[in-house]
């Protein structure tokens, strides 16, 4: 058993990463506030747009901007893959991963390229992957104006034919406790799955070119700005949630150290009673 001092020494260690600990769950918790309004305001938007878009897509053809729905025979992949700058936020970057190794188990025999946001994903998926980019330092100033700044070089991309095919992958906000894995394909644009209810005689105005030219752009940078504020309100969650456990385990520990100290302290005491009832016995002998 360790002795007095040292079981000490570590309820005070314990002590001191609690304090850590709830400190960083409160800033995480403010900042998951204002990301968590931010991304609950931004949806709906973004997902209206994405089936104007689609419904948009249907009508198309190569000569009017269709180029960002062309289907082609994939041979070259590229994925966005988001995670955090920092870590202690429990599973949250390693389940990213993970499912980017599985996305790119499915592309098997073609080339699998990366593009990384953030950079725990570049330091562990750099060495396994071709990593294209690194834009981690999107997170320092996360406005529409950065991110659309990547979307565009992204189109650049596929439209030149670099990649045939390009996804998304990072974990949406559901909660402060969970997380939900998102594999979004960016380009090409997805056709609409049913066309039940979807007219193709549409009347534009302004003229379809003026159309294609705005909003399919504008609708792509608006889906990625909405997966980076998914992904930053689902870390700071992520990592709420992580602090609060971790705090709740020093705790515990710090409660189970107190215990042992203060039977370790109760027989030291013990022995030394009976060292001294030992010695005026003898005495008296």
């Amino acid at each position: 058993m360790a002795n007095l001092k040292e079981i000490r020494n570590r309820i005070t260690s314990i002590g001191s990463t609690m304090k850590i600990t709830k400190a960083m769950k409160m800033v995480s918790a403010a900042k998951l506030k204002k990301a968590q309004d931010a991304i609950t305001a931004m949806r709906p938007y973004s997902n209206k747009l994405s089936e104007l878009l689609q419904n948009l897509s249907a009508t198309l053809d190569a000569d009017t901007g269709g180029v960002y729905s062309e289907q082609r025979n994939v041979s070259k992949v590229l994925l966005v893959v988001v995670t955090s700058n920092r870590g202690l936020c429990g599973g949250f970057n390693s389940s990213v991963i993970k499912e980017t190794r599985n996305v790119a188990k499915q592309y098997q025999g073609k080339e699998v390229s990366i593009l990384t946001i953030g950079k725990k994903g570049n330091d562990l998926l750099g060495k396994e992957f071709k990593v294209v980019d690194n834009q981690s330092g999107v997170f320092d100033d996360l406005s529409f104006e950065n991110v659309a700044g990547i979307a565009e070089n992204l189109m650049e991309l596929f439209v030149s034919g670099a990649f045939d095919k390009i996804e998304i992958v990072y974990n949406g906000f559901k909660n402060a406790a969970t997380q939900v894995l998102n594999v979004e394909q960016f380009l090409p644009i997805k056709p609409v799955e049913s066309t039940a209810n979807v007219s193709a005689d549409y009347i534009f105005e302004p003229a379809k070119e003026e159309i294609i030219s705005a909003l399919i752009p504008k609708s792509l940078k608006t889906q990625l700005f909405k997966a980076l504020r998914d992904s930053f309100a689902a870390e700071h969650g992520a990592r709420m949630t992580a602090m609060h456990k971790a705090t709740d385990n020093a705790n515990a520990l710090r409660d189970e150290l107190l215990l042992t100290y203060n039977k370790a302290r109760q027989a030291a005491i013990t022995n030394e009673i009976l060292e001294i009832v030992g010695g005026a016995e003898a005495l008296n002998a």
